[in-house]
């Protein structure tokens, strides 16, 4: 049954007052009688009386009115025997368990931060006159969301040794629905237009299933806030919501809310000051702000000039800055005159900055990170970039901090910053099916915060159908204090083309380098690398693009050993707002590497990439995506009399991820051989057949071969990041779910059509003018990225837009790896 309000107060009146008579007089000793739950010493201590002391009435109720306010008892007695005082006291029960039913709207937690803040918990006491106040908040909460016929029971069931059970029983009933919206006073605007703005939808029809029409009165609140600031931002100053009434209908199943409003006119900014101090910096803050004499008051504009002013002080320390703008309005010439009063306040410093939560990260590896230092004074841009460059580390999932004011200290404060890790060491595995490649596999491991260090190493072992790759990687991001990164690796590799659609050839290659990086501020940096390389190419298949390499080294035989020393330059620009699944900002990547004069293959290579982030919606859960890629090789110099070019086995090709739907090296140049047709064979003047002929064209057959590759590349491609269906919060940030658009294309500046022209029409046909650039392939798809405990997990379903005759696709690609 439902617990109405009950208060049992026992006092001195009746038996009991007449027992203790209107003289005081000496107590000579106490009891607490009824005690259970309560400690004896605990109940003196809420009794303000001594053996000794000489009491009467008014201390008797004063003693009982102590014991009542401790909470402990619901009922209290006083007697007197003699000269003693007996208390008989009943004590409150014990809550043992609290069950909700029925609640959909109020999560129980919810519920039990509710009740919590009423000292209502498990194991502590009840106080039934607090549940009528709970119920009553509860049902005013009920009616807030627009259910008027929400019904809540709450039932206290009594269980042996002074316990009791609290159940709440809900029947919440369906929502009311918006009927209309009224709109009394508007003249400029109309209600059309007005209701526009508002979030709040009235009498939607049946086919607009998903929108929603129910009543919540926060939601009524936010719109007509929506309205007063569109009249304010078009510089009408007296524009005022008189009063808004909400009917329910009898039903109460629908609501009719009515606004009443007084529009009034458009007023100018007649000029706007500063008082109070500015640090000096008027003429610069008056410089920058958006506020412009002579134009219409914009309400937007004066609350961003003033969050600016807090903004720019805040970055000295001035923390808690104050800013407020007195308007001195003019009626006859409607225009306003604008004063604002600026008052830094203290500047605040930085006692101790704290971080938690990062259970494998060094303190230090966070720390170095920051540029908010601890003794500095307090700059929320500081804070701001210490949290983006934290968050920006592959291995940190989620920032936050707090700035906690330092107890009895005005001008101190202490920032708690708070990460939550994401798995930084990856198993890299990844599995495809292709028509003609079969099943292929490749396999590593990879650490991008060793022994929590913030160190990146890697040990790859990738072995697939005709590739063998070994290689070990370690980089310190901090070699030296200033942010000066080295690093280091060492790498084995055995190839045979055959297995990967291209030319058939077999290649050897060994090698060690290594890298050092520059910062030049937080977003830029360069880095300048040399790498010695050991290669052996063998069973070179002759065709139009492996025959220079076969004429200019003609002196070897069998197989082609070359050594090479490469030099690159890079500079990059990262400022996305984290490590992995960005959704604010760009990574911009630039390259040159180049082989040296003394080296066997003279050449160099150019790339350039780079992918743009900008959110869509304010939590950044609908992102929109945009990357590009371009690379561009050729030789330099001569060999044997051959003028060099870029070699085969270092042409551009196209992986799964540039071109999801295409099978891997699939869009690439064919190779081509070309040779001699021979005419039939003449008749001698004895009969027999002689030999033939030579045709008088220089090169009129085809031969194409498998796809090679080329010197320049370009790829592209846009997405649309979603938010993931049936996933909740807590994992947002380590699923991704994007619908893309990729193109890519990969060409061979140096392939000349013209001299294929003596071709026969057939063999003509076959071949594409190579050197074209704009021979892009398209495919659309629906990605679905899981940054796993084994590393990064792709998933793709794809479908070409634009493939010519040969192109290979697939509609499925699946990878687990570091590479996203």
């Amino acid at each position: 049954m439902p617990i109405k309000k009950q208060i049992a107060v026992t006092s001195l009146l009746g038996a009991s007052f007449a027992a203790l008579g209107q003289n005081s007089f000496i107590v000579e000793d106490l009891k607490v009688e009824g005690l259970q739950r309560v400690a004896l010493g605990a109940a003196l201590t809420h009794i303000p009386i001594n053996v000794g002391d000489n009491i009467d009435q008014y201390t008797i109720s004063r003693t009982i009115k102590a014991l009542y306010k401790s909470g402990h008892f619901d009922d209290i007695s006083v007697f007197k025997d003699g000269n003693q005082v007996i208390f008989k006291v009943k004590e409150r029960p014990t809550i043992s368990a609290i069950n909700f039913e029925g609640n959909k709207d109020i999560k129980d937690e919810q519920l039990t931060e509710s009740l919590e803040q009423q000292n209502i918990r498990q194991g502590e006491p009840l106080d039934k006159t607090v549940i009528d106040s709970v119920e009553k908040g509860l049902i005013e909460f009920f009616h807030s969301i627009g259910k008027y016929n929400a019904k809540i029971d709450i039932s206290v069931i009594e269980l042996p040794r002074n316990r009791v059970q609290l159940k709440f029983e809900f029947d919440e009933g369906d929502a009311a629905s918006v009927r209309q919206i009224n709109l009394v006073g508007n003249e400029l605007f109309s209600d059309e237009e007005l209701l526009k703005l508002v979030e709040s939808k009235q009498d939607l029809p049946w086919w607009r299933f998903m929108s929603n029409d129910r009543y919540q009165k926060q939601t009524i609140e936010g719109d007509l806030e929506k309205i007063r600031s569109f009249y304010l931002d078009r510089g009408y100053l007296r524009f005022n919501i008189e009063s808004t009434q909400v009917s329910v209908s009898p039903e109460r199943d629908s609501v009719y809310v009515t606004a009443n409003l007084t529009e009034g006119e458009q007023y100018n900014v007649k000029g706007f000051d500063f008082i109070g101090d500015l640090l000096g910096r008027e003429e610069l803050i008056r410089s920058i702000v958006p506020l412009r004499t002579g134009e219409l008051y914009n309400g937007s504009l004066v609350t961003a000039t003033e969050d600016f002013i807090k903004s720019y002080l805040a970055r000295f320390g001035y923390a808690n800055a104050e800013v407020r703008t007195i308007p001195e309005i003019d009626d006859e010439t409607k225009e306003v005159q604008l004063t604002l009063s600026v008052n830094p306040g203290k500047r605040v410093y930085v006692r101790r900055i704290m971080v938690n939560g990062n259970q494998t990260t060094s303190d230090e590896v966070v720390r170095r990170e920051m540029t908010q230092l601890e003794g500095a004074w307090l700059s929320n841009q500081s804070l701001e970039r210490s949290k983006l460059q934290i968050q920006r580390l592959p291995y940190m999932e989620s920032v936050e901090f707090e700035v906690k004011p330092v107890a009895g200290i005005e001008d101190q404060v202490d920032v708690d910053f708070s990460v939550k890790e994401q798995p930084a060491g990856t198993f890299q595995f990844g599995i495809a099916y292709g028509e003609w490649a079969g099943l292929q596999f490749n396999a590593g491991v990879s650490e991008s915060n060793f022994l929590g260090t913030g160190n990146q190493l890697a040990f790859n072992i990738n072995t697939s159908k005709g590739s063998e790759r070994y290689s070990v990687s370690y980089t310190d991001p901090y070699f030296t204090p200033d942010g000066v990164s080295q690093g280091s690796s060492l790498f084995y590799s055995k190839f045979d083309g055959r297995d990967f659609g291209i030319v058939d050839y077999n290649s050897t290659t060994y090698g060690l380098g290594t890298n050092i990086g520059f910062p030049i501020n937080a977003i830029n940096r360069v880095n300048f690398g040399v790498r010695w390389i050991e290669e052996s190419l063998s069973q070179i298949q002759d065709f139009e693009q492996t025959r220079v390499m076969l004429l200019s080294f003609k002196d070897r035989e069998g197989n082609y050993d070359f050594t090479k020393y490469e030099l690159s330059l890079g500079w990059s620009r990262v400022t996305v707002n984290r490590g992995m699944f960005p959704t604010d900002g760009s990574r911009q990547n630039a390259s040159l590497s180049m082989t040296t004069p003394n080296s066997d293959l003279n050449y160099f290579k150019v790339n350039y990439d780079s992918r743009f982030y900008w959110p869509i919606s304010n939590d950044h859960r609908w992102v929109f995506s945009a990357r590009a890629s371009l690379g561009y090789g050729n030789g330099y110099g001569e060999t044997n009399g051959f003028e060099q070019v870029l070699p085969f086995q270092e042409y551009f090709r196209i992986s799964e991820q540039d071109l999801r739907g295409f099978e891997r090296n699939t869009i690439l140049p064919l190779a081509i051989s070309r040779r001699n047709s021979e005419l039939p064979p003449s008749l001698n003047p004895d009969g027999t057949t002689g030999a033939p002929i030579a045709s008088d064209s220089e090169f009129d057959t085809l031969g194409a071969g498998r796809r090679i590759g080329g010197n320049a590349k370009a790829t592209a491609g846009i997405e649309l990041i979603v938010p993931t269906p049936f996933l909740d919060d807590e994992n947002t940030s380590s699923v991704r779910t994007s619908f893309f658009i990729d193109a890519a294309n990969v060409w061979d500046t140096e392939f000349d059509v013209d001299r294929y022209t003596n071709l026969s029409e057939s063999d003509y046909n076959l071949l594409s003018d190579f050197s074209d650039p704009t021979r892009f392939r398209v495919s659309t798809g629906l990605s679905i990225q899981w940054i796993s405990p084994m590393g990064p997990m792709l998933i793709s379903f794809s479908h070409p837009l634009k493939k010519e005759e040969n192109d290979q696709t697939k509609a499925i690609t699946f990878n687990i790896s570091n590479t996203f």
